[in-house]
């Protein structure tokens, strides 16, 4: 999880068992979104954020195939803290972390 994402969907995915790590708890609460996505490659995990910046970054990594292990956007109006927790665990069950790799996906689904 991205620094914006609210508490509350990380808290709704971690009581469904989903194994998330958020930016404030690796320390990354101050990072750029570069370091982020870099950070995430590192530890193999999907990003999910709502800021939009991120998918400038993600549209400029795929186009020079800089690997990144995965992105879910939503827009922070477009999307209820239920509906979030619900795909976000839609895509933790069905799909393995290397299946998102070099991925951008949106949600709602």
């Amino acid at each position: 999880m991205d620094h914006n994402v609210h508490a509350a969907i990380t808290d709704g995915l971690r009581q469904r068992g989903v194994d998330c790590l958020n930016a404030q708890d690796d320390g990354m609460s101050a990072a750029s979104d570069e370091s982020i996505l870099i950070r995430a490659r590192e530890l193999g995990r999907v990003v999910f954020t709502q800021d939009a910046d991120f998918l400038e970054i993600t549209a400029s990594w795929l186009a020079t195939n800089t690997l990144f292990a995965g992105v879910i956007y939503a827009r922070q109006m477009g999307i209820t803290i239920g509906q979030a927790i619900s795909d976000l665990q839609l895509f933790a069950t069905l799909l393995e972390p290397e299946e998102m790799q070099n991925r951008l996906e949106y949600i709602p689904l």
